[in-house]
């Protein structure tokens, strides 16, 4: 049963080989690039005004020169974006419900903004380790804390991103389950399950939605600190 429950979140695979990498190439594929060769659509411009707003809403709580990484994070949450509703849609694999994904994205780069830190100012990145006015019998303690905060960063954010969208599947495909066992037998409760599973998937919209922005934040907060 348990291996039912979770077999929409399991990698599918076609002749043996993994759909693994076909998944996460897919998001690339779906955004277009501008072009001189023809006037923009209805496509385009929503996927403008959706970027604007992704570009203002994430170098919003940022300083001034954070904001020559926009095009970065912005890459990052759309990306994140497109994994996320794809995830939705019927028979497509969610990578981002694998935590091997998430932390494969999340450990990489808050490392890059660990070293980025600590090659362009140094004295700053090891000030963080030490809180201002604290005694002196306390440093090596403050020193271990704050560098294992620093080493549990990438895994809240993989495992933050990939636990959300996950348990969230699994309420569209409990529910979905049982709207189908319902349907011949009790169709009253069969449409109470209906109306349950059409609220859980707004919700999952949202959460799609929510989640990408999360991510990318604290990786820009940190970077902030860094840089």
């Amino acid at each position: 049963m348990a291996g039912n429950v979770l077999a929409h979140i399991t990698p599918p695979s076609k002749f043996g080989v993994s759909l693994m990498f076909l998944a996460l190439a897919t998001p690339i594929l779906l955004v277009t690039l501008p072009t001189n060769r023809y006037l923009a659509g209805r496509y385009l411009a929503v996927k403008n005004w959706a970027l604007a707003h992704f570009v203002h809403h994430i170098m919003l709580p940022l300083t001034p020169p954070m904001h020559k990484w926009a095009i970065y994070f912005t890459s990052i949450m759309t990306y994140l974006l497109l994994l996320n509703l794809m995830g939705l849609m019927p028979y497509i694999y969610a990578p981002t419900s694998n935590m091997l994904i998430t932390l494969g994205l999340a450990i990489p780069a808050t490392i890059a903004t660990i070293s980025l830190g600590m090659r362009t100012q140094p004295a700053h990145a090891l000030a963080h380790l030490v809180p201002e006015g604290s005694p002196m019998p306390l440093v090596p303690f403050l020193i271990l804390i704050e560098t294992m905060s620093l080493l549990i960063r990438p895994l809240a954010l993989g495992i933050r991103l990939a636990a959300n969208l996950t348990a969230g599947h699994l309420l569209i495909k409990l529910l979905s389950s049982a709207t189908k066992i319902l349907i011949s037998t009790l169709p009253l409760l069969a449409l109470f399950t209906l109306t349950a599973l059409t609220v859980m998937t707004l919700l999952e919209l949202a959460v799609a939605v929510i989640q990408a922005y999360v991510f990318t934040l604290l990786l820009a907060l940190y970077t902030q600190e860094n840089v």
